[in-house]
Formats: structure tokens, sequence, C-alpha cells
């Protein structure tokens, strides 16, 4: 396999693999053309490659498409495991909507902003002034039921099956579980309700690259949301990431049926 990769970080190291300047790709059109996939490009340029150029990209489309924006995510979500998905109000900014939102919710509740990473875009909104503080600069309202839980499981999907999974126990401030708001990782066993329920989430979304946030109540899996372009803190050997990538790649690669299918014959005359 020939790979051209946008990302030197998350590719060192990868075998017969020519790395891009983002900014670059339109001078090697042709080299984009021929390679068996394009690696970690950036959002903005997804569409000139994938419909322009024809590449093959990964992480998917849907990895990123739906991994852009927690409306959108939420509402894949919701779709497919409206069981697994905590309670959640989307709405306009509007005074009405605002209003609407604030006497339906039972408080506390979280707010986040559609697209932010890392915990940051995150509220827990305990009083009328939390929730006239967050509406101020939003464009979409998201208010979310708050869950009980001081801890959550970061389970990592790549390709078809579960890299790792581990836990992220409450920062010292409270609320936040995420490593860069202060949570800090506990490796002890995971239960298998949280790995399944990412594990499905992928394969019917189509994403194939993700860390999935899910929260357990008394046993109950909920997902909260994915981030296509994960930490590497809860990993082990970077060889381990770098090795499930290229067997999915290679498995991606190679037709299902060598021998190809046979022309079925016709139960009634074709015009040509």
């Amino acid at each position: 396999m020939h790979l051209v990769s946008f990302n030197v970080f998350r590719t060192l190291g990868f075998p017969n693999t020519t790395v891009l300047k983002p900014d670059h790709f339109m001078k090697h059109k042709e080299l984009l053309k021929d390679a068996d996939w394009v690696l970690f490009p950036e959002y903005w340029q997804l569409n000139a490659l994938v419909h322009g150029l024809k590449c093959r990209v990964f992480p998917s489309i849907a990895s990123y498409r739906i991994g852009h924006d927690k409306v959108e995510m939420t509402r894949a979500f919701q779709t497919i495991a409206p069981e697994h998905t905590p309670w959640t109000m989307i709405e306009a900014n509007g005074e009405q909507e605002r209003e609407m939102i604030w006497d339906a919710m039972s408080y506390p509740f979280v707010a986040k902003l559609p697209k932010a990473s890392m915990g940051e875009g995150v509220w827990l909104i305990e009083t009328r002034e939390d929730w006239r503080r967050y509406c101020e600069i939003t464009d979409v309202l998201y208010a979310q039921e708050y869950l009980p839980i001081n801890r959550d499981v970061r389970v990592v999907v790549i390709g078809d099956r579960v890299l790792t999974a581990y836990w992220r126990t409450q920062a010292d401030q409270g609320f936040y579980n995420n490593i860069a708001q202060g949570g800090r990782i506990d490796t002890s066993p995971v239960p298998a309700a949280a790995t399944d329920l990412a594990l499905r989430l992928a394969k019917e979304l189509g994403v194939d690259h993700a860390g999935f946030d899910i929260v357990l109540v008394e046993g109950y899996p909920y997902v909260l949301e994915f981030n296509r372009l994960f930490g590497n803190q809860g990993l082990g050997p970077d060889s381990e990431l770098q090795g499930a990538i290229m067997d999915y790649l290679r498995r991606q690669s190679e037709p299902r049926d060598p021998d190809g299918p046979t022309e079925p014959t016709p139960l009634w005359p074709i015009a040509v």
C-alpha cells in the first residue's frame, strides 16, 4: 500500500507513507489520486479529497462528519441508540427556546457548545445566571440531563475493534473527567457493557477511529460523545495503535471475494 498522510505526528513510523502539509495538497493531486489511502486530512480538505479527487480517506467520512459537531453526533446517537443517549434538548438560541429549556430541565443539567473537545465548552448549569452566561456565548442551545457519576470510560475504537478501554476519574475540582481538565486514568477492568456499546455505535455509524466516552449509571451504559482525534495518554505503545490502523487498512484494501462474483443469468431480456 502507498499512503499519504497530512498528520506527521499521528502517522510517524508508518511504512511507505508520504507526508504532506495540508495547505499544499493542491500541488500533489496526482499523488493523492494514486494513493491507496489518504490519512488524517483536515476537516476542510474532506470534500475536495473525497468528492473531487476520489481519495479513500482514514478516518472514515462518518468519523469526520459526525464527530465534527456535538449536535449532529447526538442526533445520530438518538437515531440508533436512544435508550443509551442521555435526555437532550437542542434548540435555536432564541428567548422562547431559552425559557422552554430552562423550564423543562431538572437542575443541575449540562450545557455544551456544539464544537469543542478536551472538556472545553461544557458547563454544569446550577443557577439561572449560569444558564444566562451560557446562552450568551452559543448559537445553538444544547442542554443535557446530568448523570450522577464520578468517572467515565474512554473506549478507543480502531477500525472494527476495540483497541483499549480505561476509566477516567473525576478531576479535583469535580464534574470533569477529561484528562486535559485534570481527570486521572484508572486501569481497573472496564465492563463489557461499555465496550460493547461503543463498538456497536462505531459499526452502525461507520466510525473507524474514535475515542468514545461512555458512562455507567448503576451498570447501565450511556454514550456522551466521541472524539475523532483522541488523546494518547491512556494508550499503550505507539506501535499498538499503528499496528491496529495498518491491519485495518490492509483488510479494507483486500477484495472480499478474490475470485470475484459470477455474473447472474438474466431472467428477462436486457435492452442494449
